[in-house]
């Protein structure tokens, strides 16, 4: 009969010591919202530390997207040689469209090239005492990898016959992912140090809590509460001040994308392009 018995009361155990947590950890927010002018303040506070690396993690997740996105389309100008015939002309444009890393290939001729540079510069009377086209056969084409592909695409096209010249501007590529690895490592940077902040908010909160409830935790002791009943409130005043500082955190991350997405947007239909 004791055995039945002790395996009658032993599924009660976990149900009641789930029932103390249960208790507990409401009453330690009961306690929180009771107090909301001081405990608001506290949160808010938690929730801009956390809003800050995490806001600028975002900048860096997308400046990462953004950056793959101007490199796929980064694009190399090819300068044929002056008299180099239209059939070379022709079996050059099919090498290039059949080399890997190539994507689109435009041909422009002289009379293209000269009309094009006219459209986008403000050289027009400079251009008309010219007694002939100083511009050869342009080839213009679009790398379909990242600028490290292209810069290797270009180091093999240059040695091909009938090109005397090809460039890129790559310099800019390279001070762009500069500036977006010096961004993401200050970002980890003040992640760490908020991280810490909020420990310490958080910390310096639940001591005054400690020391406001001091004569009633002697009481506890007294009548034998163990140390374990005496830490177990305070244990999760600090759960409910992270949960709720991090959905604070939440909702200020997602306003400010909600404030900046229309910003962002335009800028990027200027640019020619779409970004979100």
């Amino acid at each position: 009969m004791k055995g039945r018995a002790g395996r009658l009361r032993t599924p009660r155990h976990p149900g009641r010591w789930l029932q103390r947590h249960l208790q507990t950890a409401l009453g330690a927010l009961g306690r929180i919202w009771r107090r909301p002018l001081a405990n608001g303040m506290s949160l808010l506070v938690i929730a801009i530390a956390l809003a800050l690396p995490a806001g600028l993690h975002l900048v860096v997740k997308n400046l990462h997207r953004l950056g793959g996105h101007w490199q796929g389309g980064t694009g190399a100008t090819l300068f044929l040689q002056r008299d180099l015939p239209a059939k070379e002309i022709q079996a050059l444009l099919e090498r290039l469209r059949h080399t890997p890393g190539v994507g689109q290939v435009r041909h422009l001729t002289p009379e293209q090239a000269l009309a094009d540079f006219r459209a986008h510069s403000d050289l027009d009377d400079a251009l008309d005492l010219l007694d002939e086209n100083p511009l050869p056969h342009v080839v213009l084409i679009e790398a379909s990898g990242q600028a490290a592909d292209l810069a290797r695409l270009l180091d093999q096209v240059r040695r091909w016959p009938g090109i005397d010249r090809a460039s890129a501007d790559l310099a800019w590529v390279e001070r762009f992912n500069a500036l977006v690895g010096l961004i993401q490592r200050a970002a980890w940077l003040l992640a760490g140090f908020f991280g810490l902040a909020v420990l310490l908010v958080i910390g310096n909160t639940i001591r005054l809590e400690i020391q406001s409830r001091r004569e009633e935790i002697a009481v506890i002791k007294l009548v034998g509460g163990s140390d374990a009943f005496v830490r177990r409130p305070f244990l999760y005043e600090g759960f409910w001040y992270g949960l709720l500082g991090g959905l604070g955190a939440l909702l200020l991350v997602t306003g400010a994308l909600w404030l900046l997405t229309p910003a962002v947007t335009r800028l990027a239909r200027l640019y020619g392009g779409g970004f979100e």
